[in-house]
């Protein structure tokens, strides 16, 4: 299904302070293609590495504006058309992001030691998260900067989106993530007889010594204890006695002592009854003496030295003691270690119908893994020259000459069993591509990340873009010096394609070109002014006569004579009058 602006996420606003010469600017955004334009130097390219930075680029110190303490970059997106982004959806579930009225809000400060913080709707998260967002959202292509489009894995996902293949090639990871599975099983099962047999005896050993042990948890503790008594009975056995008789000994024990002192204060009770708690306190601690002298008397006659039952604890000692070593530091990792055997020796006795199962499992997976390849290999092939033949007329339009565009297949050779193709596969097939390029007849066609020149390379990526339009997922594209190294005979033909891939696409471009700017449907002239003997970068939103006279400055220079500003206005009716025949002819929409 082709998107549109107005059903998928867009740029609302962008909000810079603090970077580079730049002191504060807003822009408002909407769908279309929006210009930038202004002299070189004032501070174009800037804007684009500051949206860079809140789409999780790497943050410098170097941006932040002389004299303050820290930069900031906030950017605004509508994912009001979020229903058809499933996956962007899914990614800001994952780390708890919740939308606020359909928009997302992704901030970056940068602080002058180098620090910075990144925020997505007020929530601090790391940039690395930012960067993977920022991905989904805006596709930024610079001169210099890493595009997507060069990655061999983006190439290959966007040639299956063209060929609507996504489907069949996400049941084919799922077959060959299955038949990865079994074959990692038959693998561990497929021990030779000797080993499978030694490791059984041994397990079957392990399992029956710990059994025959009985463990029971919280047993070495008890057992500790009991021989602490045992070993100190004698002694033990003499302290309750002393303890007894110091209390309750003769007339002159404690427990005399007090037992009288209760019975005067009674008898003081009842001459002054204000002193009546005295006893009943006193009476308190006779109860707690008499029980003490009561309990130790009781533990004492207990007390018996028994010689027989510290051999049989200590032989139980010394019994749990072995076990640890050999099988774990506590009771509890012992029996864990006596099931996790159990387990094993389970699967090494039923390891023989195991195999036979699994071999047949394999047998059938790598059939339909081989089936699933082959199908999506065919498809893609007749994609890719559809794509090329696109990609051909694209590169035509954009002056890029009579070059080629291919994709280049390479895939392991069908030799060996299904079984042996099916174990070469990968999650995305047996296919490796790579889009190549030749800019000029008689040329080799070279690996589009090997195109050196960055005017080339960004017309490339608008050919690109242009024909994968319909399948590219990214809402935001923005081109930066789009137009370096072409003159104004093909500036027409690059403003009419962006504006074309605009239909589909929300679309940023920076160019020094009339023909391109005079495509878009918003722009912003960018300039230099001096406020307070510091340099700032100004931005300024063009309508009318205003846009008119910028338009003008860029095809004939400064002063704008009447001359060139009439040629500016010709201009612009002439595209407006182009637009409306591509709307018609339906290449616009």
């Amino acid at each position: 299904m082709r998107l549109r602006w107005n059903e998928t996420t867009m740029l609302l606003q962008l909000t810079i302070r603090n970077i580079a010469i730049i002191r504060e600017v807003q822009l408002e955004f909407g769908p279309g293609l929006t210009a930038l334009t202004g002299e070189t130097g004032a501070g174009k390219s800037i804007l684009i590495d500051a949206l860079g930075l809140v789409l999780g680029a790497r943050a410098s110190s170097d941006l932040v504006r002389s004299g303050t303490p820290r930069a900031w970059v906030e950017a605004i997106f509508d994912l009001t058309g979020l229903e058809q982004a499933t996956d962007l959806q899914a990614m800001l579930s994952a780390h708890g992001i919740d939308l606020e009225d359909g928009q997302l809000i992704l901030s970056r400060e940068i602080q002058a030691n180098g620090r910075s913080v990144a925020r997505v709707n007020g929530q601090a998260i790391p940039a690395s998260v930012l960067a993977v967002l920022g991905a989904r959202l805006v596709d930024i292509h610079g001169q210099s900067d890493h595009l997507s489009l060069l990655r061999a894995d983006r190439q290959l996902e966007l040639l299956d989106r063209f060929a609507g293949v996504l489907p069949l090639r996400n049941e084919l990871a799922r077959l060959v993530r299955e038949f990865r599975a079994v074959r990692r099983e038959l693998e561990q099962l497929r021990m030779r007889t000797r080993e499978r047999e030694h490791r059984r005896d041994l397990l079957r050993y392990q399992v029956d010594e710990i059994a025959r042990a009985r463990l029971r948890v919280g047993e070495e503790e008890e057992l500790v204890a009991e021989r602490a008594r045992l070993q100190n009975a004698e002694r033990l056995a003499s302290l309750a006695t002393e303890v007894a008789s110091s209390l309750d000994g003769d007339e002159f024990a404690p427990l005399d002592a007090l037992r009288r002192a209760v019975l005067r204060l009674e008898e003081l009770g009842r001459l002054d009854p204000e002193q009546r708690g005295l006893a009943e306190q006193l009476r308190e601690a006779l109860y707690t003496v008499e029980e003490v002298v009561r309990t130790v008397r009781t533990y004492a006659e207990s007390i018996e030295a028994d010689p027989d039952r510290l051999t049989v604890i200590e032989e139980r000692l010394d019994l749990l003691r072995r076990l640890k070593r050999k099988y774990g530091a506590t009771v509890e990792e012992i029996l864990a270690y006596a099931e996790e055997a159990q387990r094993e020796l389970a699967a090494l006795e039923t390891g023989e119908e195991t195999i036979a199962e699994l071999e047949r499992r394999a047998d059938e997976l790598a059939r339909a893994v081989v089936e699933h390849a082959r199908e999506l290999s065919a498809r893609r092939r007749a994609a890719a020259r559809a794509l090329e033949q696109a990609m051909s007329a694209a590169m035509r339009d954009l002056r890029l000459g009579q070059g080629a565009f291919a994709v280049a297949f390479e895939q392991p050779d069908e030799t060996g069993n299904e079984q042996e193709r099916a174990a070469v596969c990968g999650e995305t097939g047996w296919d490796r591509i790579e889009f190549l390029i030749a800019p000029n007849p008689g040329q080799e066609l070279r690996p589009l990340a090997r195109v050196a020149s960055g005017g080339e390379m960004a017309r490339l990526m608008l050919a690109l873009k242009s024909s994968l339009s319909e399948v590219d997922e990214t809402p935001t594209l923005v081109f930066d010096e789009v137009d370096v190294g072409i003159g104004s005979r093909s500036a027409h033909v690059v403003g009419e394609r962006l504006w074309q891939l605009s239909r589909a696409h929300q679309v940023i471009v920076i160019s020094h070109l009339p023909q391109i700017a005079a495509f878009a449907d918003r722009h912003y002239k960018i300039n230099k002014t001096v406020v307070n003997g510091q340099t700032e970068t100004a931005v300024h939103h063009l309508e009318g006569e205003a846009r008119l006279e910028e338009l003008a400055a860029m095809l004939d220079g400064i002063p704008v004579t009447p001359e060139s500003l009439a040629n500016a206005r010709a201009m612009v009716e002439r595209l407006e009058r182009r637009k409306l025949q591509l709307v018609g002819a339906g290449t616009g929409t």
